[in-house]
């Protein structure tokens, strides 16, 4: 009921805007969202590129379509500076430069997810990959533009929901569907726009998916903690319970399918827009629904399963705004209410629910001798409860509301960019009298040169404010998931950084390249600890905070190597590492290692031809309370057949992910250690767009 006064006056200001204009690609006119030839336009914050402040990456297409999976972020996992939570096949949260959580936004169409991802890692992100249109992932400075919490970046995800242009058509369909062998995982989706006359379109969407418990490569239990259940089970042979010692020695030993790994999800969305030459408005509502296993360790014994829903309410506007100062008013606005149930062996335990709702207005400039820029402000409000034995945190309510602006200047071969971001973040708890308030100041200013045509090297510096999420503030409680008893600060103070990046971008003639450095130095990090101490028999874990260094890179880059008999021979590689450490302490936990991927590829009109390898170092840098994490290497094959001559718009690929079936852990994972990657995966994936 405290959400409805807000949800009013958002939807009406956004309701009373004048119309819309058509944005990004949908310029184009194209039936082929698949496939458009067209220049990519980064949507955030709508102004060029973000060369300098931004190292911006985009999915879409047949790419995107070939590494959609049930979660966001395993579909995510292969880009550079990305890894994912990899909880469970059915709860797995995209990881960026090694930050998860609140650090790590995961948007739609720049509003957040609205749900309880960001609480524990065992929650699943409310976005449907198949919902997706095109995902773009930022990192550095630019996510100033979204949000000071996200310190190591954002995934903005954009679906079809509210359509941006008017198909030429009668009516414009696309439809995905997939299905992989090592989960015996089906998935399909399919949306439609039918145009209502000239200025009027509305939108259709259903997608439903159904996974299997997931084959792995090796044992499932990795080596530490198939020693300790061997030990546990010689204990209970010498207490004389041979059936036990029996159940843990054939966990010990145990291949094939990691059991309660099963995952279903439905979701469906309607939509519609007005859409003329002064602007658009447009609205969709949808709704999500998911049910999964989480992995059981067999010394606990027990079988959650999670059972969530989210219903979603999203507005979108932009109004031209002709030839003055302000080029466009862009105006986007969400409510969703959200929630979830643990079940532990079938019996209903702990619910978590979120009602929500964010609204952000963005005025871009036009450009005036090279000077251009976008401003604005976004609120968003949380209401969060948990309710249950396993609540470790209490009901609280979260409220944001920020003021932020990027300003570009380009004169000749010299780009300055600045940004700025100011927010009050206010977190209450009123069962317990909590109530804080914090003050955030942060900012950005870079400088490119471009060396030669096609060259440009670029340099950034950045301090960012980040207020303490209610999660590092308040929880004290039991926490399953993660088999620890976890405890915030209510004390805390603000997290703050310095940080640099230096790049160097090169694109010519087919050949490209991107490497990026970047370093930060933080103030009050915080972080999650083991105590030593025992409480409701679980470890005791608090959040701390401290001074902390994080550094890395990214690295991708793409060449041509031939062409002969109709193909395209590409080479193209990428690379990423990131490093954390408490100053005068030990690493920060869950950190992934250096990763390096190689692929060589064959392109023409009608047929695509691709192999790679993905090797990942071990990890050996780790927290005191975690354990290292072996290597691995991955291949990886696809063919991909394009039936229909002089169009792309009707695709089937044929995949083999981890054709060698090894056995392979993400060390991001809280889970690694139990719940390996899959095993050898056969994938069939057919897409249409008419």
């Amino acid at each position: 009921m405290r959400l409805l006064p807000a949800t009013s006056l958002t939807l009406a200001l956004l309701l009373t805007t004048p119309a819309f204009a058509q944005q990004g690609a949908a310029q184009s006119g194209s039936d082929d969202d698949f496939h458009t030839d067209q220049g990519i336009v980064v949507t955030a914050p709508y102004v060029r590129s973000l060369d300098i402040l931004g190292n911006v990456s985009v999915m879409q297409g047949e790419k995107l379509a070939q590494d959609i999976r049930g979660q966001i972020g395993d579909t995510l996992a292969s880009q550079p500076g990305v890894s994912s939570s990899s909880f469970s096949p059915g709860a797995s949260r995209p990881i960026l430069r090694g930050f998860s959580g609140e650090r790590a936004a995961v948007l739609v169409d720049g509003l957040g997810a609205i749900d309880a991802s960001s609480t524990s890692a065992d929650h699943a992100v409310s976005i449907d990959p198949l919902t997706a249109d095109r995902i773009e992932i930022l990192r550095g400075p630019s996510v100033l533009l979204f949000s000071s919490q996200a310190v190591g970046g954002a995934v903005n995800v954009f679906d079809r929901r509210i359509p941006r242009a008017i198909p030429e058509s009668p009516a414009h369909i696309d439809a995905l569907a997939s299905y992989g062998t090592a989960a015996q995982d089906k998935s399909i989706g399919a949306s439609i726009d039918v145009p209502l006359g000239q200025r009027f379109v509305v939108h259709a969407d259903g997608n439903y998916r159904d996974s299997n418990d997931v084959r792995v490569g090796g044992l499932i239990y990795a080596p530490a903690l198939r020693a300790h259940l061997l030990d546990l089970a010689a204990d209970a042979s010498a207490g004389g319970d041979a059936e036990e010692a029996a159940r843990l020695t054939d966990a010990a030993n145990s291949r094939g399918r990691v059991p309660n790994s099963q995952s279903t999800s439905k979701s469906a969305g309607v939509g519609a827009a007005f859409v003329d030459d002064g602007g658009s408005l447009g609205i969709s509502f949808g709704y999500l629904a998911d049910e999964y296993g989480i992995p059981p360790r067999a010394d606990i014994n027990e079988l959650p399963t999670i059972k969530a829903r989210q219903y979603r309410v999203d507005v979108r506007g932009e109004v031209n705004l002709g030839d003055g100062l302000f080029d466009k008013l862009r105006i986007r606005g969400a409510y969703a209410d959200y929630a979830h149930t643990e079940f532990d062996d079938g019996q209903p335990g702990t619910r978590f629910t979120n009602r929500g709702i964010e609204a952000r207005a963005e005025l871009a400039q036009n450009d005036r001798g090279g000077w251009r820029g976008a401003s604005g402000v976004q609120y968003s409000f949380r209401d969060f409860a948990a309710i249950g034995d396993e609540a470790f945190l209490p009901a609280n309510e979260t409220t944001r509301l920020a003021a932020f602006t990027l300003q570009e200047l380009e004169r000749g071969p010299v780009t300055l960019e600045g940004a700025l971001r100011f927010e009050n973040s206010k977190v209450a708890a009123n069962s317990i009298g909590f109530d804080r308030s914090f003050d955030s100041l942060s900012g950005a200013a870079g400088l490119s040169y471009q060396l030669a045509d096609g060259l440009k090297a670029s340099v950034s510096v950045s301090r960012s404010e980040r207020a303490p999420s209610a999660e590092e503030l308040l929880s004290d409680g039991p926490h399953a998931a993660t088999l620890t008893y976890e405890r915030g600060n209510p004390d805390f103070a603000k997290e703050t950084s310095w940080g640099g990046e230096a790049s160097l971008k090169f694109a010519r003639d087919g050949w490209s390249m991107g490497l990026t450095g970047y370093a930060s130095w933080f103030d009050n990090f915080i972080y999650e600890t083991d105590t030593g101490l025992i409480a409701d028999d679980l470890p005791l874990f608090e959040f701390r905070q401290n001074k902390a260094r994080v550094w890395g890179f990214e690295f991708q880059g793409t060449a041509p190597l031939a062409q002969a008999g109709g193909f395209n021979f590409v080479a193209d590689a990428t690379a990423d590492m990131t490093r954390a450490k408490i100053v005068d302490g030990p690493y920060v936990p869950r950190i992934p290692p250096l990763r390096i991927r190689g692929g060589l590829e064959a392109q023409s009109d009608r047929v695509d031809v691709r192999a790679e390898v993905e090797w990942t170092d071990d990890q050996t840098r780790i927290a005191p309370f975690e354990t290292a994490t072996k290597g691995f290497t991955l291949v990886n094959a696809s063919l991909t057949w394009r039936p229909l001559p002089d169009t792309k718009n009707l695709s089937l690929t044929l995949a083999a992910d981890n054709i060698f079936d090894v056995d392979a852990r993400r060390h991001a994972s809280f889970t690694k250690d139990y719940v390996p990657l899959a095993g050898r995966d056969i994938r069939i994936t057919a897409r249409a767009s008419f």
